[in-house]
């Protein structure tokens, strides 16, 4: 799949911004006060969440991007300004003393969200993006998205549309409103399933839908119809053209959270760059297949968007097996959701029961387990110029295959540490008979507050020991 050059063409934000905070940590153990777990918090985080997850996700392709909304005098607000402006977006973030910036404070523990706690008041007219101070910014761009989040930013929504089209300014919407009809002659909208339920009714079968989307597509007079369909992908609906339904390409989903940003975002990015609807739909689907893998409100760079195009199949062809980027990548979303990231390392040639149990145990010491393996070169280096029996890519793909081992990365220095330090696991284990200072990264984890573990070996298990019994087979 064929990535544009988004960074050409301008594009103008203009909707909902939410604060999102994200306390995270371990459940142990069940208050006594109430039938409730107690969460250890061990991290805390901002994230620009609305409209402002929508500019960052178009500033993360290099997408020249300015946001404009409504918000209060406050320390959320200062917050959503730094994010923003360390993302590369441009704020129009108008501040009002009667106004509360919205701010939802999630806990997560252990893979899911405890609660979400959420500090609004109901949408006030101050609240209410300016016809004027809009049409002020569309000289600038090539395009506009409308993210609303039905929180008040866009109370004025039709007149927005009015004068973005007037303008020659092509119009992309993310519905929250009831009524669809208040984004009538937009250039498109991309409603999720219970959306378009909300305001076409439900349908029992996909001509049903078809028939009630395409009516509402000719209603409207919007060029394209895109609805979101969770599981079952994305469907496009277009004047003059079969629909187009794609399948979801997400792998492992975690989070839903922002997704509909993501989607948005690379749709007008793409449109914005002179792609087709169809090849944009391909492209926002792909992107939201990245979004669902992480925790929360995220974005999705340019890389991930390439990577996943070149290689879409790449993650379940062979599971586990991650570049050192990839795997920090997955190695922070697991922190962030509260897991504890237990790691180690080693040649790994000629995968033995030994190493099994060896790792089963480091396992058991968290909840998802790193295995960075030597490289061919390091192997010859450290175990003399016979060694490695199996290649790398082999030795990888087998201890990924291990019900144990959740990722697993290659390294190629005589030591891991630089490696450790990276990932900055909370466990670090080494089998053998070790003192902890011997071992290659342990300051780093220590520093940072993680524990260092030193299991013992499986007596009589051994690479060595295997080859010389082999060895002496052969002569």
């Amino acid at each position: 799949m064929r990535i544009p050059d988004f960074s050409k063409h301008r594009l103008l934000v203009a909707g909902d911004v939410i604060l999102d905070r994200y306390w995270s940590g371990s459940t142990a153990r069940i208050s006594p006060e109430a039938p409730v777990p107690v969460v250890n918090i061990r991290r805390s985080e901002h994230r620009a969440g609305g409209a402002a997850n929508v500019a960052l996700g178009l500033a993360a392709l290099g997408v020249p991007v300015r946001l404009l909304s409504r918000v209060g005098q406050d320390e959320p607000a200062g917050i959503l300004r730094e994010l923003l402006q360390a993302g590369g977006v441009h704020c129009e973030l108008q501040g009002d003393p009667s106004l509360a910036t919205i701010t939802k404070l999630r806990v997560v523990s252990l893979h899911q969200q405890m609660i979400r706690l959420d500090f609004e008041n109901p949408p006030a007219a101050a609240a209410a993006v300016r016809t004027d101070d809009f049409e002020a910014q569309l000289p600038w761009a090539d395009a506009v998205v409308l993210s609303d989040y039905g929180k008040g930013a866009l109370q004025q929504v039709q007149a927005l549309i009015q004068a973005a089209r007037a303008a020659g300014k092509p119009v992309l919407v993310d519905p929250k409103q009831a009524d669809l009809s208040v984004y009538r002659g937009a250039s498109v909208i991309t409603p999720n399933r219970t959306e378009l339920e909300r305001a076409v009714g439900p349908w029992r079968t996909e001509e049903e839908l078809i028939g009630k989307g395409s009516a509402l597509l000719e209603q409207m007079g919007w060029e394209a119809l895109v609805i979101t369909r969770s599981e079952e992908g994305m469907t496009l609906l277009e004047r003059g053209r079969p629909p187009l339904n794609i399948p979801a390409q997400a792998q492992e989903v975690y989070d839903v959270t922002g997704a509909g940003d993501t989607v948005i975002s690379v749709l007008a990015a793409a449109r914005a760059a002179g792609e087709s609807w169809a090849q944009a739909v391909a492209l926002a689907n792909l992107a939201a297949g990245i979004a669902v893998g992480k925790l929360g409100t995220a974005t999705v760079s340019l890389q991930e968007l390439a990577d996943a195009a070149r290689s879409p199949q790449r993650a379940s062809s062979q599971p586990g097996v991650l570049t050192e980027a990839q795997l920090l990548q997955q190695v922070q979303e697991a922190q962030r959701r509260g897991e504890r990231v237990v790691m180690t390392n080693g040649c790994f040639d000629i995968l033995h029961p030994g190493h099994v149990r060896y790792l089963e145990e480091a396992r058991r010491l968290g909840d998802r387990l790193v295995v960075a393996v030597n490289d061919d070169a390091s192997v010859q280096r450290l175990k003399g110029p016979t060694r490695p029996i199996v290649r790398v890519e082999d030795r990888m793909a087998v201890l990924a295959g291990l019900a144990a081992v959740d990722w697993v990365v290659p390294f190629g220095e005589d030591t891991p540490e630089r490696l450790i330090d990276q990932v900055a696991p909370d466990v670090l284990v080494k089998g053998g008979d070790y003192e902890v200072a011997q071992i290659a990264g342990h300051r780093g984890v220590l520093a940072r507050g993680g524990e260092v573990r030193i299991l013992p070996f499986v007596e009589g298990r051994s690479t060595s020991a295997i080859v010389q019994r082999i060895l002496e087979g052969a002569r």
